[in-house]
């Protein structure tokens, strides 16, 4: 096992960078030790799977003076009940061990059928959940429903813990709140409230292995035939995952019927601020958020009608 206290050097050859890159790469055993390395050099990156982190130093966008291999910190890949109540995932918790989990996909299905479409099985295999979210690709996959379902990002670093709503966890495309000496150890899903129906969808050019041109999660919450509140959740159309607040509010306190939800999905497409790039145009972004807004509804009023 390597350790900081006995970091290697590597020569990495990447794309865009001509001549070889070296580096130092550490496999600390807890987070003291992690953090010891990440407050000693300003230029470490910290390595989960190294789905994104490997890539990106490949593509010569970022060229790291010291990987951070922190996979083998014990205790972050534990997917269980939280002590709160509710789920624990840890950060370490590969995208397709939430994918196949028993309580995962009972509990929090909307959560295991985004990991299920996230990337191709090597990738959900190396991925990790932590990883996904740092990122902070407005299209990440696993950020829509998660924050949908109120998430908690639990923080560690030198200086101590600290906890997060997951919605106010990204300040924009590749940006996070944590510092270059933070990391993301647990993410935390409270016990959605009673009566409660969610769903997922995501769309791109094909069914799978494919980046999101957009996805989306809904937390529908009803009181006898109204709906008492409602969160959607959109990615990939704006900088950072959002809300779509205005079409929230338009719904709550109001029975869910096809004129209700047509509005609704009018409002988000509106309310959501794309951009238009390879994989669509911002008005072909917008139209299929109408239609995902109101095929979430109908996802989740037939999990309704199924009870």
């Amino acid at each position: 096992m390597i350790s900081y206290k006995a970091s290697l050097v590597l020569t990495v050859k990447t794309m865009a960078i001509r001549r070889p890159l070296e580096l130092q790469y550490s496999e600390p055993p807890t987070l003291k030790e992690a953090f010891t390395i990440l407050t000693r050099d300003q230029g470490a990156r910290i390595l989960a799977g190294g789905t994104d982190v490997i890539v990106s130093m490949r593509e010569g966008k970022i060229a790291p003076s010291h990987i951070v291999n922190i996979k083998r910190i014990s205790g972050l890949d534990r997917i269980g009940p939280s002590t709160r109540g509710g789920l624990s995932i840890g950060a370490l918790a590969t995208i397709g061990s939430v994918e196949t989990s028993a309580i995962v996909r009972n509990a929090f299905p909307m959560v295991a059928e985004a990991a299920h479409q996230l990337g191709s099985l090597p990738v959900r295999n190396r991925a990790t959940v932590g990883g996904n979210l740092c990122n902070s690709s407005p299209s990440a996959d696993m950020a829509p429903p998660l924050i949908a379902l109120g998430a908690i990002a639990k923080i560690s670093g030198p200086k101590g813990k600290r906890s997060v709503k997951l919605e106010d966890f990204f300040t924009g495309p590749g940006k996070t709140l944590l510092s270059k000496t933070e990391i993301i150890t647990e993410i935390r899903i409270p016990t959605p409230p009673k009566d409660s129906f969610s769903a997922f969808l995501k769309h791109g050019p094909r069914q799978c292995m494919d980046i999101a041109t957009v996805n989306a999660a809904l937390l529908v919450t009803m009181k006898g035939k109204l709906c008492e509140d409602a969160r959607i959740v959109l990615g990939a159309v704006a900088p950072i995952p959002m809300r779509a607040k205005k079409a929230e509010a338009e719904i709550r306190g109001k029975p869910i019927d096809d004129a209700a939800v047509r509005r609704v999905a009018e409002i988000a497409a509106h309310e959501c601020v794309p951009i238009s790039d390879v994989r669509g145009s911002a008005n072909y972004r917008r139209q299929i958020v109408d239609v995902l807004v109101r095929r979430l509804f109908g996802k989740a009023m037939g999990s309704i009608s199924s009870r």
